[in-house]
């Protein structure tokens, strides 16, 4: 089993900053994150493997940056220059074997 923390979400107005944390209960080789808009299907944001390879949506390139401290088993997604569009519940997911997800934490970007 792995537990998944999820911490950083909130409102921000167009053009700012956020930085979400997910901290895992144990070591996981690969982290990632995903958003879910209301209405519309979850989807992939972005991932980090243990070693730091990284891949990113197309929507979030150049604005988000995924990260980890693999001491604290700890993923982190900074986001910058947010958009309206980017607003959604954001998820950390972990492969461990199995899939585990996070509580979600709310983002909101205000025009």
């Amino acid at each position: 089993q792995v537990q998944l923390v999820e911490s950083g979400g909130g409102l921000v107005q167009a053009g700012g900053s956020l930085r979400l944390s997910c901290a895992a209960s144990r070591s996981i080789n690969i982290m990632s994150w995903y958003r879910q808009a209301p209405g519309k299907q979850r989807e992939f944001v972005a991932r980090i493997t243990s070693s730091g390879s990284t891949n990113y949506a197309n929507s979030v390139k150049g604005r988000f940056t995924i990260s980890r401290d693999n001491a604290k088993n700890t993923v982190y997604l900074q986001m910058n220059s947010l958009k309206p569009d980017d607003t959604a519940t954001y998820y950390c997911n972990a492969l461990a074997p199995g899939v585990y997800w996070g509580q979600g934490t709310q983002v909101t970007v205000s025009s």
